[in-house]
């Protein structure tokens, strides 16, 4: 027989219990009234594979992530830590929206003082060995462990970790689809600590074929395609200067065989200019005003993302336009609106003219032009180097007001 309790008691009752499950989903634990908490989070993997740079891997795979998903690959700056760069970046947005995977590589003190990924040091930046191969051996892990798609993985990363994607791209382009680099520098601009300042700093004198030719050269040999890449600068950035920006745009513009000059140019939000060259193979955008650091926008709206800290900047998302430029948004990788603002080409009647002379010279004769002391190639901005009588460079007309450097040639 059932028993039987009072009217009274049992209005008590269902009161306690109800007051009881409240205070358990206020403490977070799941009931069967409370939604149960998501269940994914940024776990340490304990071991991945072959380690000769030390390096510690931190992954993060959405619920209901399943196999042949995009793994996009996170590098942190200096002073930085993986956890921070999840919980800033913004890219967890997108990756629960669209179900792809993270990895974040972490490198420490003991690797460098300031915790920055060594992408100035040669046994960290050439195929197969260092940082390098460690970061490629990630990438191997969760293509066997997560089922990634091994034709879908891209790379991004802010400063150190920004110049550490431009590695990545360079010796690892069968690898690698696409990348994004935020305040970094060009691969091979420096192969020293010293060298390092130098590239930081001001801009370092070379022609795009040279540039090119360093990243041709980390996987010689290789034939097939290399990856279209995106490219950030703050242009109040004193810690990476805006050079650089141009350095990177002259090297992967060469790789892929597009001109220095865009192909489109646009306006987006928080200061945001976005210049296309080619077929959308690679992008610059550079913000006003902002100085060293990853741009982020939070909020709630579709292309908002991240949270202000130090280095992670209130501007645009660059998560946003990052996944939408790497096709993991909708399926296919979009092209500017018809609304771009074309820049108009050369036309092929201008001689080819060839002048050697001073860079002083150059910027008198309007040949080129000088920023914070330093002197640029009208046109092209192939950066040459201090504002002064004593640096002389070739240059090549190739189109109206339009120069490169031409050192071999005049």
């Amino acid at each position: 027989m059932a028993a039987t309790f009072p009217a009274g008691l049992l209005r008590t009752l269902r009161i306690l219990l109800t007051l009881s499950l409240g205070l358990l989903g206020s403490l977070g634990v799941a009931t069967a009234t409370t939604a149960p908490a998501r269940a994914a989070s940024l776990v340490q993997v304990g071991s991945f594979g072959s380690n000769p740079g030390n390096l510690t891997m931190f992954s993060y795979r959405p619920d209901g992530s399943t196999a042949g998903r995009p793994l996009v690959v996170l590098l942190h700056g200096c002073t930085q830590n993986a956890s921070g760069y999840f919980a800033n970046s913004g890219w967890r947005k997108y990756a629960d929206q669209s179900g792809f995977t993270l990895v974040l590589p972490q490198t420490g003190s003991a690797n460098n003082s300031s915790s920055c990924f060594n992408w100035f040091e040669t046994g960290d930046t050439t195929r197969g060995q260092g940082e390098a191969a460690s970061i490629r051996a990630m990438v191997a892990y969760a293509v066997s462990n997560y089922g990634t798609d091994p034709a879908r993985v891209y790379v991004s990363g802010l400063s150190a970790g920004g110049a550490m994607s431009a590695v990545m791209l360079a010796t690892y382009p069968d690898v690698f689809a696409g990348g994004s680099i935020g305040a970094g520098l060009a691969y091979r601009c420096a192969a020293s600590l010293l060298q390092a300042s130098t590239c930081q700093y001001g801009p370092v004198s070379k022609t795009p074929q040279q540039w090119g030719d360093l990243v041709r050269n980390a996987h010689s040999g290789y034939s097939g395609p290399y990856p279209r890449v995106a490219i950030w600068q703050g242009l109040s950035d004193y810690t990476v200067v805006p050079a650089n920006a141009a350095q990177l745009r002259d090297q992967w513009t060469n790789v892929r065989g597009v001109s220095q000059s865009p192909t489109s140019t646009r306006s987006l939000t928080g200061g945001t200019s976005l210049k296309v060259y080619g077929s959308d193979a690679v992008r610059v955008y550079e913000i006003t005003g902002m100085g060293h650091g990853l741009p982020i926008d939070p909020g709630g709206g579709a292309d908002q993302c991240g949270s202000a800290a130090a280095y992670f900047l209130d501007t645009i998302c660059s998560a946003y336009h990052d996944a939408q430029f790497f096709g993991l948004t909708g399926g296919t990788q979009p092209t500017p609106p018809p609304t771009a603002t074309p820049t108009p080409t050369p036309t092929p009647t201008v001689p080819q003219t060839c002048v050697r002379a001073s860079n002083y010279a150059h910027t008198t004769a309007g040949r080129a032009y000088q920023s914070g002391g330093y002197t640029y190639a009208n046109g092209s901005n192939n950066a040459m180097g201090l504002w002064n009588t004593m640096v002389t460079h070739g240059l090549r007309q190739t189109g109206p007001n339009h120069w490169v450097l031409a050192d071999s040639q005049c």
